[in-house]
């Protein structure tokens, strides 16, 4: 993957007062490369359109950061505009003196001037933020944007696997290859789930053995799931691992009911747990785009993310409680029950995991939802993860939220939302709003 590359670009005019424009062009350089030292800055303000050509000229951006250090016409943003489809922060600075004298700046008009290119230019989305170098909301904005184009970016070279189809009347979980490619970027590949269950057949218990001891090591009880279950465990982690391996797989979302119980005899859900913890982002029940929202919050905590469904709420303690049948990851357990592992609630089959999940100060719950007419949209609210045992038989993590839960859980039944959501380590909503400005996604903001 071609590494990320933030570019700064810092235009004005040479009527305007130079010394306070170099000011501010220093600071902000300074800034950015705090934030991110790969930035690209130019030698020296970028003050006519042949100016910023030749600074343009050689690069490929990922990200652009527009600052009008001074007003400059919209034919500066044009300019950025016909060369790149990249995201891009629209960054104005305070006027740095109001004393009745000279306007040493004007940057706020030269940003109504570019904003209003963009809007011509087939809409292009973006960020927009107001203020000093140094002031610390500028520096959080920018840094959300910087990790949201970052995401962006790595998400062109995400393979996501589809490994069998949704259900009967989850077709909220399908996704087109060239949907996926033309909006998100990434590849979506297809594999028929009897086809990793022939291929998880055909293994020796030996050739398990490996990814046997290494799901042992992981949790808490295996020993107590009947051998067969525990070696055909060992069979389907090998064929997946596999697979992904070969394919490049980054994210996948899995047929689980009813094949692997009836085809196979042995549930998946500890197979995609395992997986979350190797760093592939693995959704149940063949949900494309619950994978993908997976993914992104994996890269943004840089740790697994719970997958679920809401199924509980608790107005006394303004808490809802997110629960699926077993596939979480083993990194997310209690420490003092650890990754227990049980049976489906529903088949009474094993191995699948089967604990609470750990505490922690912020969380983050996200989904990429579709409108009713297709489009895209992200939900997204913020809380916190609270110390709270096993719910219900399968996994479970319990969310006191910001604003208030029924709140929540009404508007968002109202609004029509998908019935699985993700739950990240940290508080990331300042990113993903920014990510769902580079897509020009609405955000539904609970």
């Amino acid at each position: 993957m071609k590494e990320f590359t933030p570019v700064y670009v810092p235009v004005g005019v040479g009527t305007f007062h130079m010394e306070s424009a170099e000011d501010a062009f220093v600071r902000s350089c300074s800034t950015l490369r705090s934030l991110d030292a790969r930035f690209v800055c130019p030698q020296e303000k970028l003050l006519s359109v042949d100016a910023l050509r030749a600074y343009l000229d050689p690069l490929a951006p990922d990200l652009i950061v527009f600052q009008n250090l001074t007003f400059a016409n919209a034919a500066y943003m044009s300019e950025v505009l016909r060369r790149f489809d990249c995201p891009i922060v629209l960054w104005t600075l305070r006027e740095p003196v109001i004393d009745g004298g000279r306007l040493r700046l004007n940057s706020l008009t030269g940003a109504y001037s570019a904003a209003n290119a963009m809007r011509a230019f087939h809409d292009r989305p973006f960020v927009y933020v107001f203020g000093a170098p140094e002031e610390a909301r500028i520096k959080e904005e920018l840094n959300a944007a910087i990790s949201a184009a970052s995401v962006k970016h790595a998400m062109r070279d995400l393979k996501v696997a589809a490994i069998g189809h949704t259900p009967q009347g989850f077709g909220f979980g399908r996704a087109l290859d060239a949907e996926m490619t033309n909006t998100f970027g990434a590849e979506l590949v297809s594999i028929e789930a009897r086809e990793l269950i022939d291929r998880a057949k055909s293994f020796s218990d030996e050739e398990c053995a490996p990814y046997l001891e290494k799901t042992a090591c992981a949790t808490c009880g295996l020993d107590c799931t009947p051998e067969k279950n525990r070696l055909d465990h060992a069979r389907l982690y090998k064929a997946y691992s596999e697979w992904i391996e070969e394919n490049g797989v980054g994210a996948l979302a899995s047929r689980c009911w009813p094949d692997f119980f009836t085809a196979f005899g042995t549930p998946v859900c500890t197979v995609l747990s395992m997986l979350n913890d190797d760093g592939v982002a693995s959704a149940c029940e063949a949900d494309i785009y619950g994978a993908l929202s997976m993914w992104v919050g994996m890269r943004l905590s840089g740790s697994p993310v719970f997958f679920g469904d809401p199924v509980s709420l608790n107005e006394g303690e303004n808490t809802i409680t997110f629960w699926h049948c077993g596939a979480a990851a083993c990194s997310m357990a209690r420490k003092d029950t650890g990754a227990t592992i049980g049976v489906h609630p529903n088949r009474k089959i094993g191995p699948a995991m089967d604990f609470g999940c750990e505490a922690f100060d912020g969380a983050t719950i996200f989904r990429i939802g579709r409108e009713p007419d297709g489009s895209f949209r992200f939900f997204l609210t913020e809380g916190t993860a609270l110390d709270k045992p096993k719910q219900f038989t399968g996994t479970s993590i319990v969310i006191k939220t910001d604003s208030p839960a029924r709140e929540i859980v009404e508007d968002s039944v109202q609004d029509g939302f998908e019935p699985h959501f993700v739950v990240i380590r940290g508080r990331h909503a300042k990113t993903l709003e920014a990510l769902a400005a580079f897509y020009g996604f609405p955000v539904y903001r609970y």
